[in-house]
């Protein structure tokens, strides 16, 4: 298993947020993935004008990375200009508590990226609906 080295994800989650599609609230946000493998997929929000059809950067990036055959996912960093750094919203956590369980997710203000707040996904969502293939 790949070591996790939370501050190289978190940059590589910065990064991602350079390229988000924002133009509504301004709010840009970067997520980037890891594989137990050690490959990182990265993803940044999407906003529509139909505000429903906005797409959080955790999803863009997970799911960038479920339809390029990806899986084991060791952690997740989401970072964005906010004090603290940005929560996953409960969509996120949902869909990562699916796909992602047993991942570290580190949160980061773009400001401070040094700064690192860790939980478990368990700890975002604790009863997450969950159905066993």
């Amino acid at each position: 298993m790949v070591a996790i080295n939370k501050l190289e994800l978190v940059r590589a989650a910065a990064r991602a947020r350079e390229r988000a599609v924002a133009p509504y609230s301004k709010f840009k946000v970067g997520a980037a993935l890891l594989t137990k493998t050690g490959e990182i997929i990265s993803g940044a929000n999407v906003e529509s004008a139909s505000y429903g059809l906005t797409c959080c950067a955790e999803r863009v990036a997970l799911f960038t990375a479920l339809t390029a055959g990806k899986r084991n996912f060791v952690a997740v960093a989401v970072v964005a200009r906010t004090a603290g750094g940005p929560m996953p919203c409960g969509a996120c956590r949902q869909l990562l508590a699916e796909h992602a369980p047993k991942a570290k997710v580190f949160v980061a203000d773009s400001g401070a990226p040094n700064a690192i707040k860790v939980f478990s996904v368990r700890e975002l969502l604790p009863a997450a609906f969950v159905l066993k293939p």
